[in-house]
Order: structure tokens, then C-alpha cells, then sequence
């Protein structure tokens, strides 16, 4: 099978953007998926985060497109808005190659009044979670005549979530006759159920993790459940990683996790369903700038999370799912380079150990507990500093305004600046850390397109 991106029926110009987007050749959920993708067939496929599905359903989508006609003519249905955003944006950036496609995300979390707005203008391809979207189309707003594909997107999540009475009310109003291509990390009994419900005679392409696995480097340290607090400290502080997950199974949980790393002096921060939009916007922001070391998070709060350089991955609790160990641990380890995983397992988890270790088929290496050094405090100091500045997309604000006010001068050096994110209303932008309070200064004391904006420091 062929792994070339030129080996399949897309136009040339498709062909050069995924060539300067530095796709070289395709994944392997990829090559199995896009040929029947891209002949129409329904698709059901099992594989993580990572893989490279957003690209496989975001190249299908795209190449049925019809310019020419009025609507929505593709639906993506995913469990979060995080990601619902990291897909708009991936499938934004494969159709940069098209002109004039719009790519519009519905999520909750949000206000309804922009949304509609959007909606007015028309878009040809709909990314948001089940709930928002099913709003909007009750209203009428989503033109749905012509839609010829729909995706599930981390479809086990959404069932897990309680999406399923919005996505059967979605399907009631979707046009019968349609593609639907479903993707999940797991295969439980309810997405089986579901395939058989809302696909026909699907292509089913699994990929499974062991490839990814090979490049972490896996322990577990089995210690009493009170000694897990320690067993973190001394973890963090033997491999001095510049940003980990650590991953809990509890809201609960994950806030006192949060609560001791901070005690011990570290940039923490948490992420789960109690936080409001705009906290896990600004969280997931500083988390992938470098601002902070540590994200504490839930299974659920953490889907599309994207890092692309995540150092290590913590199992604070073993998951209860073999599979969703997996999906954690794949986060690390991305893009060909090594990652590392560490378990932490008390007596009534080890079960749930050779689980995994049966589903992976080979033993988790153990790391003694005895052989870890529990210190009093960490010095983990992330390397950048997130700001964050009262305007975004809806004011025109783009990330060169951002960076030629900070270098105008010459007072930061261009270097010193990192990742810089555009949302509707907020932007943010990463600064070294040493260059971070001359970088307010710069924003406070200056306009930024002719105006004065609200800039505030994130310690």
C-alpha cells in the first residue's frame, strides 16, 4: 500500500499545500482510511489521538466540496471545544489550497449572538460539539440540504459525555443519504451500536498503538495509596521535565494534586469540568506556550490537547479503561521523538495493570519507590510567560500586530517571542520569561493598531 499522498485522486494544489505543510507521506490510519474516504465509502476507525485522522477526514471533506452551492455541506461532531477548535484549524489549514472556504466552529461555552451572526453568512463545513449544533439547526439557521458528509470525531467520548440524545435529534434533521465516517480511540459495545445505526456497510480500519508505544519509555511505581503524593514529587524531580500532564480520574482528585505541586513550587495548573470557558481557554493556552510545567487533568477535560512537545505523561490514577491508558500515554512521544510515561498504582490498582499490560503485550517496567528521592520543594520554572491582550479575531487583531509592536523598538528581541494565539475576543502571547515584564511594559505603554488594550501578565 502505497504511503505517498500523490498515489490518491487529489488535485495538485492539494498535493503542493500538503507538501508545504510538511505532510510527506501519510500515517497509517491514512493509507487505510483516505482511498476509501475519498471513494465515498462510509468509514469506522479505531485509533488515538495522533494519528493523523483529523487530516484523513479533513482531506475527505474538503475534496467533495461544491463552491457553487449554498450550505452546509459537512458536519463535524466532536465531544469538546478545545477540540472542535484544533479541528477548524487543521481543516482550515488543508484548504488553503480552496479558495474561499468557510470553516465555522458552534460550540457551547460560548455566546449564541456571534455564532448566528456567522451563520447568516453561510458555511460550507460546521465543526462544534452536539449540543451547540443541535441548537442552531432547531432554529433553522444551518442550511442542511446539501450536506453530503458527517464525522464523529473521539465518538466514544461523546457517548461517555452524554451526547447521545443530541447526536439521535441531530440525525433526525441530517440528510439520509450521506457519508459518515465515525473515529474513536476505543471500540466499546455502544460505538459498534452505533456504526450499525448511523453508517452502511462501513470499511473498518483499526491502528493500533504498539508503534507509538515503542517510542515511550514506560514505568510504574507501585506504592500505598498515601504515598502517591511523594511518589509525584520524587518523579517530577528525578526527570526535571519542561511540561507533563498528569492525568487523574477525579475533579476531586485532580485539584488536590494541583494544590500539593503548587505547595511544592510548582507552575501548576488544572484542568477539569468544573473550570468555566474562558478558565479552560486561558489554562490550555499558558499550558502549550511553556508558561506553566504541570497540567493536572481528567480524561474528558483533557481531549484535544494538543502538545506538541509534552516531555511526560503521569498516571497520578491508573485509568480504568486499558485503552484509555493508551490514549494518555500517546501524548507523549509524538512527531518521531522519545516520550516517557510514568504509572503510579496502589494495591487496588494493579489489577487494572495487567490489564494494560496484557492489552499491550508486554510488562510495564517497574521503578521502585524506594530508589526515588522525595525533595521538599521542586525547582521546575517554566521557560515563558503568557500575556494576555483585550482583543482578538472579532477586533481584526492578528498575530503580526502583536509581534511588531513587541519588536518595533527593539527592545524585546524577535527570539524572545513564542507561541502567539488569536481567539474571538482575548489573544495571548508567549515571552521568555526573563524578557516578560519589559514585554508589558512595551504592550501597556503602547497602541496596538491605534488603540490602548488591556495587557495583563499570567505568573
Amino acid at each position: 500500500m502505497s504511503t505517498a499522498f500523490s498515489s490518491l485522486p487529489l488535485s495538485g494544489a492539494c498535493l503542493d499545500n500538503l507538501s508545504q505543510l510538511g505532510f510527506s507521506a501519510m500515517t497509517p490510519i491514512q493509507s487505510q482510511s483516505l482511498p476509501a474516504i475519498l471513494a465515498g465509502q462510509d468509514v469506522v476507525a479505531k485509533a488515538k489521538t495522533g494519528s493523523g485522522k483529523t487530516v484523513a477526514f479533513g482531506l475527505g471533506l474538503l475534496n467533495k466540496l461544491d463552491l457553487s452551492v449554498q450550505g452546509t455541506q459537512a458536519m463535524v461532531l466532536c465531544p469538546t471545544r478545545e477540540l472542535a477548535d484544533q479541528v477548524t484549524k487543521e481543516i482550515r489549514r488543508l484548504a488553503r489550497a480552496i479558495p474561499n472556504v468557510k470553516v465555522l466552529t458552534l460550540s457551547g461555552g460560548v455566546p449564541m449572538g456571534p455564532q448566528m451572526g456567522s451563520l447568516d453568512h453561510g458555511a460550507h463545513v460546521i465543526v462544534g460539539t452536539p449540543g451547540r449544533i443541535l441548537k442552531h439547526m432547531k432554529s433553522g439557521r444551518i442550511r442542511l440540504k446539501p450536506l453530503n458528509t458527517l464525522v464523529f470525531d473521539e465518538a466514544d467520548r461523546m457517548l461517555d459525555m452524554g451526547f447521545e440524545a443530541d447526536i439521535d435529534a441531530i440525525l433526525e434533521l441530517l440528510p439520509q443519504r450521506r457519508q459518515t465516517l465515525l473515529f474513536s480511540a476505543t471500540y466499546p459495545e455502544q460505538i459498534d451500536a452505533m456504526t450499525r445505526r448511523v453508517q452502511s456497510d462501513p470499511l473498518m480500519v483499526t491502528v493500533e498503538g504498539s508503534e507509538a508505544q515503542e517510542k515511550i519509555e514506560q514505568r510504574l511505581v507501585e506504592v500505598a495509596p498515601a504515598q502517591k503524593d511523594q511518589a509525584l514529587l520524587a518523579v517530577l524531580a528525578q526527570y526535571q521535565p519542561e511540561s507533563t500532564v498528569v492525568f487523574c480520574n477525579t475533579r476531586r482528585a485532580c485539584q488536590q494534586v494541583a494544590e500539593v505541586l503548587e505547595d511544592a513550587g510548582v507552575y501548576v495548573v488544572a484542568l477539569h469540568g468544573d473550570r468555566d470557558q474562558r478558565e479552560r481557554d486561558q489554562t490550555l493556552v499558558r499550558f502549550a506556550s511553556k508558561s506553566v510545567s504541570v497540567l493536572v487533568a481528567t480524561d474528558v477535560a483533557a481531549r484535544g490537547l494538543d502538545i506538541k512537545d509534552l516531555s511526560l505523561v503521569v498516571n497520578y490514577d491508573i485509568a480504568f479503561e486499558s485503552e484509555v491508558h493508551v490514549h494518555r500515554i500517546g501524548r507523549t512521544g509524538r512527531a518521531g521523538s522519545k516520550g516517557r510515561a510514568i504509572s503510579l498504582a496502589a494495591g487496588g490498582e494493579l489489577h487494572r495493570v495487567e490489564e494494560i499490560e496484557a492489552l499491550q503485550g508486554q510488562p510495564i517496567p517497574r521503578l521502585p519507590f524506594a530508589k526515588l528521592s522525595v525533595p521538599a520543594r521542586i525547582d521546575l520554572v517554566p521557560p515563558m510567560v503568557t500575556l494576555s491582550i483585550g482583543a482578538g479575531r472579532k477586533s481584526k487583531l492578528r498575530a503580526g500586530d502583536i509581534l511588531g509592536a513587541l519588536t518595533a523598538k527593539k527592545q524585546i528581541p524577535g527570539k524572545a517571542v513564542g507561541k502567539i494565539e488569536i481567539a474571538d475576543r482575548l489573544s495571548y502571547v508567549a515571552i521568555e520569561r526573563q524578557w516578560a515584564k519589559e514585554a508589558l511594559q512595551v504592550l501597556q505603554g503602547d497602541k496596538i493598531k491605534g488603540r490602548n488594550l488591556i495587557v495583563r501578565m499570567h505568573r
